[in-house]
């Protein structure tokens, strides 16, 4: 077993300072270093027009621009590496896991990926030049894999393939992109609707409200569905599915089988999170194993989240927060079963030092 962390980011003021405060913290970090070797290894295979990018995140939420000048200014980067690394429009993607289920008042997810990917970074910001305050994990810094805003709406997405990509939005900022922007599910499915996607993936939407939609979005569509149930297929668009569909129907039919006797989010976690009951995957070496689990409550704006299996879940409470109480806590530690070094936390997490 190996232990980890994810270290907590708090932060309130404006987009542009926050993206200079993350620069400061990236700066000479195994992240970067890391990710400097990986680019070395893997070339790539999208080209980053500064002016193309500008124009496409102004248009759905302008803070996020703010940030990556914040950043682009504190680390002392080239806005196109900036880009390249942080801003989310036209970069690649690899397979993934990850199942979610939601039910009377919650949305838990597992996050199923490979640990060179994985920042260890579950950020709180509340920004004050506009767009709504977000709480959840991260990803390329800028983007985020799930999460709930300060309206209770939460977003989690689950990977389909990434063949034929068209220009646009990698799933991470379009996490980022709808929770920044959405009060709830309508206005965040209207959203998915407009933007351009990169590669295939579902987007399920939940809030206070009790309804979740299932966007299935690709580069050359969009359906909606309603659904509790979601894993790595879709329902409606079959067409763009990859040919195997094994484990994806199969954690979808353990969950849609067990989700009717949940007596509440905790159960609902349990399933998800503990590793007996056939969700959580130990596939690290395969691009799919899950790193962590999340839980969202939207009625009581609470969020709880954990690293690795058969965890007891961190529990923040977000509306304290959203009133101005500090979360206590730096870092939330867990433990997963892999010899993989984490981007964050290990020296050589490239794609050179060790099998992928």
């Amino acid at each position: 077993m190996k232990q980890i962390y994810s270290t907590i980011i708090q932060f309130r003021g404006s987009h542009y300072e926050f993206g200079w405060k993350q620069g400061e913290e990236l700066k000479d970090s195994l992240t970067v270093k890391n990710r400097e070797k990986q680019w070395k290894v893997r070339k790539p295979r999208f080209t980053v027009d500064e002016e193309e990018a500008k124009q496409a995140i102004n248009r759905f939420a302008p803070g996020v621009w703010q940030e990556l000048l914040g950043l682009r200014d504190s680390l002392e980067w080239p806005m196109q590496q900036v880009l390249m690394e942080f801003g989310g429009y036209r970069v690649e993607y690899e397979k993934s896991g990850c199942s979610i289920v939601t039910g009377d008042n919650f949305l838990v997810r597992n996050y199923d990926y490979h640990p060179k990917t994985y920042e260890g970074r579950y950020v709180m910001f509340q920004p004050t030049d506009g767009g709504y305050a977000i709480v959840g994990p991260s990803q390329r810094i800028t983007g985020r894999p799930d999460g709930i805003n300060e309206k209770g709406l939460i977003l989690g997405y689950n990977f389909m393939h990434r063949k034929k990509p068209g220009n646009g939005f990698i799933c991470a900022m379009i996490g980022r992109l709808v929770l920044e922007s959405c009060a709830n599910v309508k206005e965040a499915v209207a959203m998915l609707k407009e933007i351009p996607h990169r590669h295939s993936f579902s987007y399920i939407v939940y809030d206070a409200s009790g309804e979740t939609f299932v966007v299935e979005a690709s580069p050359r569509g969009i359906e909606v569905r309603q659904s509790k149930v979601c894993t790595n297929h879709f329902e409606i668009m079959k067409q763009e599915n990859r040919n195997y569909l094994v484990d994806s129907e199969r954690r979808h039919r353990i969950i849609e089988g067990e989700r009717h006797s949940f007596k509440d989010g905790y159960d609902a976690f349990r399933l998800m999170n503990d590793s007996d009951k056939g969700v959580f995957s130990d596939q690290y070496r395969n691009w799919a194993g899950t790193i962590h689990t999340s839980a969202y409550f939207p009625r009581e704006m609470k969020a709880w989240f954990a690293l690795g299996g058969n965890q007891e879940p961190t529990e923040l409470d977000i509306k304290a927060w959203l009133e101005g109480s500090n979360y206590p806590a730096e870092q939330i530690i867990g433990e997963v079963d892999t010899d993989i070094p984490f981007v964050h936390m290990d020296e050589g997490a490239s794609w050179m030092n060790g099998k992928r």
